[in-house]
């Protein structure tokens, strides 16, 4: 009896003996009961803590009272125990009480990966207050649109001259009794109108806050907003309230994660997976949290080995840049047990498994807004999780909440339906879309935007009056139930670990006085994980391309997008063709992707050595393509 089966057999006991005696017909079995297994210690230590009410900021405070002294966050050679990280949230939290917020107000904050972030956050969640995450790759009108629309009360800048600067191209856009609080500079060094958040923290007691000021707390009170892109063009806040950060927080319970583990957070702490998982998960157990303000794939393993790393978490394009590193002869000496994350392709899984010795690779599939997850923690490559017959029955008892994967009209991004007008389930060797039911503790997917939470939900799925949750992804499944992320499907895709609206990108090239129409799409680029931003331009009066258009093209995307959502191709056109709806008609220019061959228009490509775009040709498009877009 191998290990594996050892494990399964006592943790499942008799129904182990049963599972052993039918593997031969079902092969597929055991991978499911590992992943219930792994599932079920998630499942269980979320719901007691629901019932028990035992939120984020209460996680905290217990780990502060058992280990005060231990190290919470490794940041720059520097250790910040969860005393300390406690003593600087009680003066947030000090300082917060003279802002004269109520319980349920909401402070936007737009800070690096630094500690600062950490200790604002819990400060403010000692008093019930929200704390927005602003995307600190945002600029101009999207970084307007992400502080306005949470209706932020108060702002917080991080340690950094960028982030100021952003700040201050918008700032008489900003409501004028908004306080403007930044950390890292002292009153001299500040333009008029803000405060340092360094001299204020120091005036203000670090003195404990009573619980009974956050005691009307319930499970459907929000924690924060994390943004995302989506079909508006512009950021949506998506809901964390108190139950579905409880969730988060014991998603690495299906990786056994405890207080001896450290985990290293490289990705921003804006993302759910980062501070959901990453740091969320840390609090709850009380381990220890490496954290760098940037990723750098010189010193990522230098830091795996200082730190004495033993969890990493990942998306896919990190692990394609580590594997660009010339090896050597220390890829394989660290601690690391697990690494977790999403968005590792089968082209570099076992690549990345053999030649940096990670001994187990869990990938997952999820969405901020989602209701589930899905997960593969049997190791079979490239899978994002399972979905098999008993897999969707022992979702459905442990949450009530069952998930499906529906087939789906890429074309015209609709579900297929049935002549009763109800969705049909995938097959095995099918591809569909992920759906899942949504919760007794569903508040909505978005702040405010009641249109971008309706677009989310599937109405009458299977029954009359019943609602999903749409991912929006397409997958497809194998023999053994495995399910493989095939594509985005709608108006966003995701470059750099970052979604893109396309929509976003279109509003911002669509100023430009010369464009009549703009596409965005995303197209496949090879050795690249996800889909680099093109754009298809026609032009007013049918007008060649002129230098000065595309240097236009280039600045204004400069400017108003991040650096991720600016498109790295373009592509001219005399018309577009349009769905009979008068919809631009996506499915052919995304067919067509990067192919020279296909493309009879004129393209061009992102030069940022001659900050413009740049004729794209056969003579070119190797060297183009193989550098680090």
């Amino acid at each position: 009896m191998s290990n594996r089966d050892r494990i399964i057999f006592g943790a499942t006991g008799a129904t182990g003996i049963a599972a052993m005696a039918w593997r031969a017909w079902y092969p597929w079995l055991l991978d499911d009961l590992t992943t219930i297994r792994s599932t079920n210690r998630q499942a269980t230590k979320s719901i007691q803590d629901a019932e028990n009410k035992r939120f984020i900021i209460d996680m905290f405070e217990e780990q502060v009272k058992r280990v005060p002294k231990k190290p919470f966050i490794l940041f720059e050679d520097k250790i910040y125990t969860y005393e300390f990280v406690n003593t600087m949230a009680n003066r947030v939290a000090n300082l917060a009480l003279t802002w004269g917020l109520k319980q349920g107000d909401t402070v936007a904050t737009v800070i690096y990966n630094q500690p600062a972030f950490v200790w604002t956050l819990l400060g403010l969640l000692k008093l019930g207050l929200v704390d927005a995450f602003i995307n600190y790759h945002t600029k101009s009108r999207p970084l307007l649109h992400s502080i306005l629309v949470c209706d932020a009360k108060v702002l917080i800048i991080g340690d950094g001259d960028e982030l100021l600067e952003s700040i201050d191209t918008i700032r008489d856009k900003l409501p004028v009794d908004m306080p403007i609080y930044v950390y890292g500079k002292g009153d001299s060094k500040l333009p008029g109108g803000y405060l340092s958040m360094d001299l204020e923290l120091l005036r203000v007691h670090p003195a404990e806050i009573c619980k009974t000021v956050r005691s009307e707390l319930s499970l459907k009170s929000l924690v924060c907003f994390i943004y995302t892109s989506g079909t508006t063009g512009l950021p949506k806040p998506a809901i964390i309230n108190q139950a579905k950060a409880i969730g988060l927080s014991k998603f690495y319970q299906q990786i056994w994660y405890n207080e001896a583990d450290t985990v290293y957070v490289v990705t921003p702490l804006y993302h759910s997976a980062a501070c959901g998982h990453g740091l969320f998960n840390t609090i709850d157990v009380g381990a220890t949290l490496v954290l760098r303000q940037r990723f750098s794939a010189r010193y990522y393993w230098e830091d795996v080995r200082k730190y004495k790393v033993t969890v990493l978490p990942y998306i896919g394009e990190l692990c394609r840049y580590l594997l660009r590193v010339p090896q050597n002869d220390l890829d394989g000496v660290h601690s690391v047990r697990v690494a977790v994350g999403n968005g590792l392709r089968p082209d570099i899984w076992n690549e990345y498994r053999t030649r940096f010795k990670i001994p187990w690779i869990v990938e997952f599939f999820g969405a901020t807004e989602g209701t589930t997850t899905f997960i593969n923690v049997t190791g079979q490559v490239g899978a994002i999780g399972r979905w098999s017959p008993l897999m969707r029955v022992a979702a459905k008892g442990r949450f009530g909440v069952t998930s499906h994967v529906i087939k789906y009209d890429v074309v015209n991004n609709i579900p297929v339906r049935n002549d009763n007008g109800r969705c049909i389930p995938i097959k095995k060797g099918e591809e569909g879309v992920p759906i899942s039911g949504i919760p007794p503790s569903y508040s909505g997917f978005y702040k405010g935007d009641i249109e971008a939470s309706q677009k989310k939900i599937l109405i009458d799925v299977f029954e009359e009056g019943d609602r999903y949750f749409n991912f929006g992804d397409l997958v497809y499944m194998d023999a053994h139930y495995n399910l493989y992320f095939r594509d985005r499907v709608g108006d966003t895709f995701r470059w750099k670990g970052e979604n893109v609206s396309t929509r976003e990108v279109c509003d911002v090239i669509s100023t430009l006085p010369f464009t009549q129409d703009v596409n965005v799409y995303g197209v496949r680029v090879p050795d690249s994980d996800g889909r680099a931003g093109m754009a298809a331009i026609s032009l007013k009066g049918e007008k060649d391309v002129q230098p000065e258009m595309l240097q236009a093209i280039f600045r204004i995307c400069e400017t108003d997008l991040p650096a991720y959502a600016r498109p790295l191709f373009l592509r001219f056109q005399k018309e577009f063709v349009v769905t009979q709806t008068m919809k631009h008609r996506k499915v052919d220019l995304i067919g067509d992707g990067l192919d020279l061959g296909k493309i009879t228009d004129p393209v061009y490509y992102l030069d940022v050595v001659k900050r413009t775009y740049s004729p794209l040709t056969w003579d070119n498009y190797q060297h183009v393509v193989t550098s680090r877009l």
